[in-house]
């Protein structure tokens, strides 16, 4: 009974001195005191309004960095997107280019009838360099039949299936094809035969010691023998001296295609070689002969 007394004197008491001090403020009589009490108060304001601003800023900044870092490796799947479409324009410009010269090779040909085919195999490294063609007796494809591109004679048909054809490189070192240097200097006709070697460079043989020869004359088939039409480009001269019999020169020959990076070739289908069969003396060895 005395603690509950108690308990109701207490919080008259407060009462009463809430009662005071609110009226002591309205009057003005507590307004120092009021602006002393507010330093600290504002001090702690201050410190928990900067902890605040922190919190927020740390929090915007983390959601700004798992933004950009979601948009970084978007970006980096759309540059890897644009690389490989870049790559594959550029195939494609580069088929278009081949495509194009080949066409305007074929139009600037057109006494001849030319089949295009693509390469599926190569051995330009064993004792036979050859390609493997997509064409085959099916497309009238035949044994003979020379294959070029806009830069030059590749080599000629030494088998065929129904649906493939082997080719034997001008490289090889079993082709033999019979050449002639163009020239301008109204010498008459230098002729000669071009052969591969080991290392798959071209050897142009045969050629009289009279004969002048000077770097980059263009060498082009004969068409003597009958084995390839006259007229196709070999390539170029680049160095030349007697051979080992002293009785005629040899010149190293360059020719402009690029036999590891054939992809498209053609293939002359309106050519027919001799048939040296027919005179009783077929060549043995070597396809290309």
């Amino acid at each position: 009974m005395r603690s509950a007394s108690n308990r109701l004197i207490a919080f008259g008491v407060a009462v009463f001195l809430c009662v005071i001090l609110m009226s002591a403020s309205l009057s003005g009589v507590l307004g120092p005191v009021e602006g002393l009490a507010s330093i600290p108060i504002g001090l702690v304001q201050g410190v928990s309004r900067g902890v605040t601003n922190q919190v927020t800023s740390f929090a915007n900044n983390l959601s700004q960095i798992q933004s950009l870092q979601q948009r970084n490796a978007e970006l980096e799947r759309a540059a890897v997107n644009f690389q490989a479409e870049i790559v594959e324009l550029r195939e494609v410009k580069a088929d278009y280019d081949r495509l194009a010269k080949l066409l305007n090779y074929k139009d600037a040909n057109a006494d001849k009838t030319f089949l295009p085919a693509t390469v599926i195999g190569r051995d330009t490294t064993g004792l036979l360099r050859s390609l493997t063609l997509d064409r085959g007796t099916r497309d009238g494809v035949k044994i003979g039949m020379p294959v070029v591109t806009d830069l030059g004679l590749v080599g000629r048909i030494y088998r065929v299936s129904a649906t493939n054809a082997q080719v034997q490189l001008i490289t090889d070192n079993n082709s033999y094809v019979n050449t002639r240097l163009q020239t301008t200097r109204g010498e008459g006709e230098v002729t000669g035969s071009v052969t591969g070697t080991a290392g798959g460079d071209l050897l142009m043989t045969f050629i009289p010691l009279t004969s002048k020869i000077q770097e980059h004359d263009s060498v082009v088939t004969s068409g003597l023998g009958g084995n390839f039409p006259r007229g196709l480009l070999v390539g170029q001269v680049e160095s030349w001296r007697a051979d080992d019999s002293r009785l005629f020169q040899e010149a190293r020959v360059r020719s402009l295609v690029e036999f590891n990076g054939l992809e498209i070739v053609l293939i002359i289908t309106s050519f027919q070689p001799v048939d040296l069969s027919a005179f009783g003396n077929p060549t043995s060895g070597a396809p290309g002969q």
